[in-house]
């Protein structure tokens, strides 16, 4: 599902980005470790690129496939990492069918990350499927995520468009992901009581 304008503006200001960088990628290291030498690596929605960004710098992937909907988000993206030449692949598709978008195989990838894009994502048991599937035996889901508390807040209903059906709890979430054979690990956590989830899980 698409941003509207203002979460779309919201995603490409010098905020957001100061939380990705300063809070989000410190705990996700701390929770998932760092990447293997040569890593290749998954972000999905990956917006204006500032997270495919971090992910080269500051957890050292080799490759980042990128992935967003929203072409504009890709341009911006696109001009953003240049400097990184091949080590950047930015594709337009859907998160729940990485086969067709990617032409992702099994076991594809050391890590994937989610900064906050699996709750726009209506079908969004289907897209932890797929990342379960893509990831190789071992390997790391970094996630940090908003959840149904946070979207029923009126701040959210008034200003951003979210799918209304099915949507995750915290805990939803974390057993969501074991059931597709990714083991969370039990130091992540949720913020503003119960708003937020950050941590990450291995591929079994």
């Amino acid at each position: 599902m698409l941003m509207n304008r203002i979460e779309s503006a919201l995603i490409n200001s010098a905020p957001r980005r100061w939380l990705q960088r300063w809070y989000e990628t410190p705990w996700l290291l701390h929770l998932g470790g760092p990447l293997p030498a040569g890593a290749r690596t998954l972000e999905i929605g990956c917006g204006p690129g500032y997270g495919t960004q971090l992910i080269l710098d500051r957890f050292g992937a080799a490759h980042v496939d990128a992935l967003d909907l929203d072409p504009a988000m890709i341009n911006r993206a696109r001009r953003r990492l240049a400097r990184y030449g091949d080590r950047v692949r930015l594709h337009r598709g859907d998160a729940a069918d990485l086969r067709t978008t990617l032409g992702a195989g099994d076991a594809s990838y050391d890590a994937v990350f989610d900064f906050a894009i699996i709750h726009h994502i209506p079908d969004w048991r289907a897209a932890l499927v797929e990342i379960a599937r893509v990831l190789r035996p071992g390997g790391t889901f970094y996630f940090d995520e908003v959840t149904a508390h946070a979207l029923a807040r009126p701040t959210y209903r008034l200003l951003f468009d979210h799918p209304t059906h099915d949507r995750f709890t915290a805990g939803q979430f974390t057993t969501a992901c074991h059931e597709v054979g990714l083991h969370v690990d039990p130091r992540s956590f949720t913020r503003i009581r119960g708003d937020y989830l950050i941590g990450a899980a291995r591929r079994a």
